[in-house]
């Protein structure tokens, strides 16, 4: 459990309220400040896989915790967008998109764990947390983005619904791939 990548994982998690208080400020700066949080909580999430792999301190605790975290971290981040109003009514359906597939994909491995059927992470689904992050990003800093970029909301929301449809077909392999081993006893 004591390695730099849970440590990493860990901080994220601890980040998160901080982040989540920042969304929810008025000005500028707090938009500003909370993108900077989110950045530094991103290249953590990365950090922490690679510094695992590469230097073979991967753990079951880290196993375990890192995807709790990323999810725990996406679904909070977009329930306070739909919250503080940084997404619309309407914007509540690709999240809804997103936070079904995520418990979708986290019964399948909690069902088939303990028969040792794993669900190893796909090259779309990296593609898919990645628009997603982009997305996210846009989104959080909102409106204070439009002095920089003027489709700032716009691009965000964009990317956030092609994560939608990326997590709808990533969702779609996951259970298919689960309907081949639901036989298992």
């Amino acid at each position: 459990m004591r390695n730099l990548p849970n440590y990493l994982t860990i901080g994220r998690l601890m980040a998160l309220p901080i982040l989540i208080m920042l969304m929810f400020m008025a000005g500028d700066a707090a938009a500003w400040a909370a993108l900077g949080l989110y950045t530094v909580c991103c290249i953590t999430d990365w950090l922490d896989g690679y510094i695992a792999r590469a230097y073979q301190v991967e753990s079951p605790f880290g196993k375990f915790l890192d995807p709790v975290s990323d999810k725990i971290f996406v679904a909070a981040v977009l329930v306070t967008l739909l919250a503080n109003g940084h997404l619309p009514w309407w914007g509540s359906i690709p999240v809804i998109i997103i936070l079904s597939r995520e418990f979708l994909i986290s019964g399948l491995r909690e069902f088939f764990g303990p028969k040792n059927i794993r669900f190893p992470v796909s090259k779309l689904a990296k593609w898919k947390t990645t628009v997603q992050m982009f997305s996210l990003g846009f989104l959080i800093v909102g409106e204070s983005g439009e002095a920089v970029y003027a489709y700032n909301w716009e691009t965000g929301y964009v990317l956030l619904v092609a994560a939608a449809i990326l997590t709808m077909l990533t969702g779609w392999s996951y259970l298919k791939e689960g309907a081949r081993h639901f036989h298992v006893q």
